[in-house]
């Protein structure tokens, strides 16, 4: 099954979180954050959103930071992946 975002949606899927640090130490699960950074998944057409043209400027395979506590959580196929609104990604991380 895929989702195919509609508007100005996004799906994104959270990357994992970091279970050691650079130096090497080794978290625990109680002392790892919840990660910021997502690769988006899937991406609305835009168009005319509440009278406002929006033009979408993420792609497939992009490497994104968002706002902790957003958008929507859907399961599919086992899966976690959180609908947002474009404007809820506030970076692309470029390597």
């Amino acid at each position: 099954m895929t989702l195919k975002p509609l508007a100005d949606r996004v799906v994104i899927k959270r990357l994992e979180a970091e279970e050691t640090t650079k130096a090497g130490l080794i978290l625990t699960a109680a002392s790892k954050e919840k990660p910021d950074m997502s690769i988006v998944v899937a991406v609305g057409p835009g168009g005319m959103i509440d009278g406002k043209e929006i033009t979408m400027f993420l792609k497939p395979g992009d490497k994104v930071i968002t706002s902790k506590y957003m958008g929507t959580e859907v399961k599919i196929d086992g899966e976690v992946m959180t609908i947002v609104k474009q404007s809820d990604i506030v970076a692309i991380v470029e390597d």
